[in-house]
Parts: structure tokens; C-alpha cells; sequence
């Protein structure tokens, strides 16, 4: 079986010096190959990789396509039993991708898995993007064993059993190359966040799993190109969030989770405003007013999935509000969210 690991490089010169390296050592399985896909990048990222990395592959794009189009685009040029996505700003350990397709391998059911992201800066920590694999509440909101909100745990061992999630997230994921175009792929609209958890869905919908493998860690810088506070990034989170529920949800569910989002979403861009925040507020009503522009594109989309679908209940959407959860009942980490 042969692996890719590619990795889709808009401006990061600097992530690719420090991190390349270490890929290069650390990848110590047969059968697989380092890819950088530059996204039209404007800095100097090219011709360091030239000069400093002239054996690994780059695919070049004209321009960029954002982080869905950009991997569509490239992996169309790539042959391989295994995509790796993998973020440039991640760190990996020894033996890092070794668990991740032995597991895959011995599992013929599953369509994608994660290692544990845990943090760069605070290396303790879960990393806020991934932690150890990402779930959805029953309106739609992710979060991830180790992060709910804004509370991001130690890692103490307490997740380290392999355990099926509902999403992998983008920043290491590996996914099968079959699969992945079946499913159609991540979907351009998105451009960048949450496009994972769409395809994670997709995935799930039609019975297959998807798997965090806790053997494997890798460090996450995280942010390197939207700062969690950018209102560009919030603006995405809320309006992709609201295209994926559109795209994925069964029809018995559709009209009521989207009600509840109309006035959660507002709330959202009030409580922004109130806390000195009016770009971030702006951000959302933008967020909404997009999502309805947008809605009638996704209409074959949505078809296709109903059509395709023969999973609709899953175990890992929890029946409960995080916001709930989080703010009126402190229930602050992924294990106490399961209390009944």
C-alpha cells in the first residue's frame, strides 16, 4: 500500500524550514512520498524548496484555491492508497505515521483517521483544532475530546484508547485515496474551516468510520494562517458551519436545527458587539447573509447526500447544547459532557 503526505503550502516559508526537516527523519515507513502543493504562495516558499529540499515533489498552482480546492486540485496529481493532509506547521514524532496506516490497513471499514494533535507552545496540552478526535453537538457545533469551547485540556492519558469520532480534522489526517474522490472529495465552497467535518460526514452517512489512533501524537502549531479572533476566520466558521448542516442533515431534522441556529447565531453577534467586538458581529450577520445567497447552490448537493445516505443516527453527535453545557452547567471537558 503506498502513502502520500501532502502538504498544502500557502506562504509558509518559515513552517516548512522548521518542520520539513524533522518530516523527513521521522517518516521512516516503505512506500510512501512528501508532496508540498503550493496554494500560490507570494513569498519565497518555491525556490527554498529548491535550494534546500530538491528531492521532495512540489505541485505548483496558479493561485489560491483556499484549503479545499487547493488539496482537490492537487491530489488529482497525486497516485496513492493513502492521502496524508497534512498541515505545514505540524511537528511530527518518531514512528508517527507507522500506527496511523497499520490501523487503517487492519481495518478495511475505516475511511479516515487521526493521530493525538496536541500543542506546540504548551506541549501538554491538546491542540484546540483536532485534540483527539472531533464530535458535533445536536445543533451542529464541534468540539473534540480535550477542547469544548474555549477550554483545551492536559493531555494525562485519559483519551489515549483508539475510539471512533465523528470528524478528523484537516491538520492530520489520513483518508483513503478511493474513498475520498467516491464521497466527492472536500467541497470547494467551503475554501477553509469545517470542510473536514463535511467530508468526515459524508463518510459516516454512508457507514463507513472514522478514527482517532491515540499511539500516533503530532504538535500543531495551530493558527498560522487565521488568528482564532480574525473576523475573516469567523465569518468562515459561521457561515460553513450553516452549509454543512444544510448539506448533511436528514430532513426530519433540517428546519427545526435550522430555526435554532437563526436565533443562536444572532445571540452570537449580539453578545460580540456588547463585548467590543463589532467587526467579529459584523462577521456573523455576513456569515448568514452568505449562507442564504449560497443555499440554492448547495440544493443538488444535498440531494446527492439524502440520496447516498444510509446512516442518519450517530452515536458520536451528542443529544445536547454545548452552549448549554458549557455555560450553565460548567461542564467544561468532553467526559463530563457525557454525564447524563
Amino acid at each position: 500500500m503506498t502513502t502520500a503526505i501532502v502538504i498544502l503550502n500557502w506562504n509558509g516559508e518559515k513552517y516548512l524550514k522548521q518542520f520539513l526537516p524533522k518530516l523527513i527523519e521521522k517518516t521512516t515507513i516503505p512506500d510512501v512520498e512528501i508532496i508540498v502543493a503550493d496554494n500560490g504562495s507570494s513569498d519565497n516558499s518555491l525556490s527554498m524548496l529548491k535550494s534546500e529540499f530538491p528531492a521532495i515533489r512540489t505541485i505548483v498552482l496558479d493561485k489560491n484555491y483556499g484549503f479545499s480546492g487547493g488539496y482537490n486540485k492537487s491530489l488529482e496529481q497525486v497516485v496513492a492508497d493513502y492521502y496524508v493532509l497534512l498541515n505545514s506547521d505540524v511537528e511530527v514524532t518518531a514512528h508517527w505515521l507507522e500506527s496511523l496506516i497499520e490501523y487503517m490497513n487492519n481495518h478495511t471499514d475505516v475511511a479516515a483517521c487521526q493521530p493525538k494533535i496536541r500543542s506546540y507552545y504548551q506541549r501538554s496540552k491538546f491542540e484546540h483544532a483536532g485534540a483527539a478526535g472531533g464530535f458535533l453537538d445536536q445543533f451542529g457545533f464541534p468540539f473534540c475530546r480535550g477542547r469544548v469551547i474555549g477550554v483545551v485540556e492536559e493531555d494525562n492519558g485519559q483519551y489515549d484508547t483508539t475510539f471512533d469520532v465523528f470528524w478528523a480534522t484537516g491538520a492530520c489526517l489520513v483518508v483513503r485515496s478511493v474513498l475520498y474522490w467516491k464521497v466527492g472529495g472536500l467541497d470547494d465552497a467551503f475554501f477553509a474551516h469545517m470542510e473536514e467535518i463535511d467530508l468526515c460526514w459524508r463518510f459516516k452517512s454512508r457507514g463507513y468510520r472514522v478514527v482517532c489512533v491515540p499511539e500516533s501524537t503530532v504538535f500543531h502549531i495551530g493558527g498560522g494562517t487565521l488568528n482564532v479572533d480574525n473576523p475573516h476566520k469567523i465569518y468562515l466558521n459561521f457561515r460553513n458551519n450553516l452549509l454543512l448542516l444544510y448539506k448533511n442533515l436528514p430532513n426530519d431534522l433540517l428546519k427545526e436545527i435550522l430555526l435554532f441556529r437563526f436565533f443562536f447565531d444572532y445571540a452570537a453577534a449580539f453578545q460580540l458587539f456588547v463585548t467590543g467586538k463589532p467587526r467579529n458581529a459584523l462577521s456573523v450577520f455576513k456569515a448568514r447573509s452568505d449562507f442564504k445567497r449560497m443555499r440554492p447552490d448547495f440544493d443538488e448537493k444535498r440531494k446527492e447526500n439524502i440520496l447516498q445516505t444510509t446512516k442518519t443516527k450517530h452515536s458520536e453527535i451528542i443529544l445536547k447544547s454545548i452552549v448549554v453545557e458549557y455555560y450553565l452547567r460548567f461542564r467544561r471537558t468532553y467526559t463530563k459532557l457525557l454525564k447524563k
